[in-house]
């Protein structure tokens, strides 16, 4: 009997594959106006925006730039801003 194929990867092996590289535009969180509601971490489709006490940000090596956050963010305290390499 042939040993069984393996087809799916290693827990946690996302961490390793930087996704941010091919944004085009990217978030400034302002910490100007922020209430703390924390939708912009539950929208986030990459989990990648983290913080507390009103001082939010993303990790830029996994945002990939959608604007979901600054779409949904209820005080406009996030732009999106041209990414410049």
């Amino acid at each position: 009997m042939s040993k069984p194929i393996q087809i799916t990867s290693a827990p946690g092996s996302s961490k390793s594959y930087k996704t941010g590289s091919w944004r085009t535009n990217k978030p400034i969180f302002k910490h100007d106006t922020c209430n703390d509601c924390r939708i912009c971490v539950l929208v986030c489709p990459d989990a990648c925006i983290f913080g507390s006490d009103k001082v939010y940000d993303a990790n830029l090596d996994f945002c990939k730039g959608c604007g979901i956050c600054a779409y949904e963010c209820p005080v406009d305290d996030i732009e999106m801003v041209l990414e410049v390499k």
